[in-house]
């Protein structure tokens, strides 16, 4: 399963019934997630430019997609924001490869950034 990190601002209008209702977001969200091959691994309400925060697994990234298309259709939230993470691992083997191939990239520029001529 791949991890994805998940950003969600709601609407005023979601904030006054959350506020009203005071129901628990991860029981809410429960039947989506299911329905779109998910699970929460963790999720906090944050203070700032997202109301939510969380780490998901999701079984592929269409699933990812289903659910965000999904919840940001539902009209609760205003920004809902999928970001796939890599592991340690991973991002040390796409280090490993992106040097591989840029040994044959020739990019279309005079000098590339961070060369002196």
């Amino acid at each position: 399963m791949a991890q994805y990190l998940l950003e969600v601002a709601y609407t005023p209008e979601s904030w006054a019934k959350q506020i009203r209702d005071q129901g628990n977001v991860l029981d809410r969200i429960q039947p989506l997630l299911e329905a779109s091959g998910g699970r929460i691994e963790s999720m906090f309400y944050a203070f700032g430019d997202y109301d939510l925060v969380g780490i998901a697994d999701f079984a592929s990234p269409e699933g990812a997609a289903a659910f965000s298309l999904a919840a940001t259709a539902g009209g609760a939230v205003k920004t809902f924001k999928t970001t796939p993470l890599l592991t340690i691992e991973q991002g040390l083997d796409a280090m490993a490869r992106a040097s591989e191939a840029a040994k044959g990239y020739r990019p279309p520029v005079d000098t590339p950034a961070g060369h002196r001529a």
